[in-house]
């Protein structure tokens, strides 16, 4: 069972991770939805599309951008379609 911990509070555990890149992609419901909060951040990947970001609250914390998401990845990137990732901090394994 891979889990996403920040802020000692679980955000996200699934057996069912696809790790791209050395990223763990855990599915959407896998992912404790109510510490997620929306952002207008995006960026560009040339082969998996444009990112999208979700903020993290957790423990009375915000961990701004840590979660990104392809909600339209690529072609070559269609298995993380529906799957968030994490950084900034986030402790995944």
């Amino acid at each position: 069972m891979v889990k996403a911990v920040w802020n000692d509070v679980v955000i996200a555990e699934s057996d069912a991770t696809v790790v791209v890149e050395g990223n763990h992609y855990f599915p959407a419901e896998s992912v404790d939805a109510a510490l997620l909060t929306p952002s207008s951040t995006t960026s560009q990947c040339p082969w998996k599309g444009t990112a999208h970001y979700h903020s993290l609250v957790a423990g009375g914390k915000e961990n701004k951008d840590a979660a990104w998401y392809y909600p339209e990845p690529k072609s070559a990137a269609a298995q993380i379609k529906g799957r968030i990732a994490f950084w900034k901090g986030v402790k995944v394994g």
